[in-house]
């Protein structure tokens, strides 16, 4: 990962209940402000040159900064080590693994459509801290804030 990588924009399929859900779980995770999001289904979007709508409906495409496109595992590596779960994805780089991780992947994004959403939920439940623990997380970080009519900042923990 290089200063040029990111912020990595992130193009996805909104229409699919998993990539929605993996989406969500990251930029959940993204404390760092380091990815982008872009629905391939938005109004108006119009694909980075060389690519084409159908061909990010196929694999997940991503631009990093410096404007190169990534496709498939390769990018959500990058998008898992944005937010601090590249050890996660690291295997699916090590040449033993990268074959296989590459048909796993077009395996299930040819098929993702037609799973069941819990499946992407269950999944993604293993990298996304629960909704009771951000709630609690938020509460406890607005009972820390000092805050004014028009700004909150946080006050040292005592």
């Amino acid at each position: 990962m290089t200063d040029t990588t990111y912020p990595l924009t992130l193009f996805f399929d909104s229409a699919c209940p998993m990539c929605r859900t993996e989406m969500q779980s990251l930029a959940a995770r993204d404390a760092a402000g380091r990815l982008r999001f872009d629905d391939v289904h938005a109004a108006g979007f119009a694909p980075p040159p060389g690519t084409s709508v159908a061909a990010m409906l196929e694999a997940i495409h991503a631009r990093t900064a410096d404007g190169r496109i990534v496709v498939g595992v390769a990018a959500l590596r990058l998008a898992y080590a944005a937010v601090g779960l590249g050890w996660l994805a690291a295997p699916t780089a090590w040449p033993l693994l990268r074959g296989p991780a590459e048909r796993a992947y077009r395996w299930i994004a040819r098929h993702r459509n037609a799973m069941p959403p819990w499946l992407g939920l269950a999944a993604v439940g293993l990298m996304t801290p629960r909704r009771r623990t951000i709630e609690r997380e938020a509460r406890a970080a607005a009972a820390r804030a000092h805050c004014t009519d028009s700004s909150c900042h946080p006050t040292e923990r005592t």
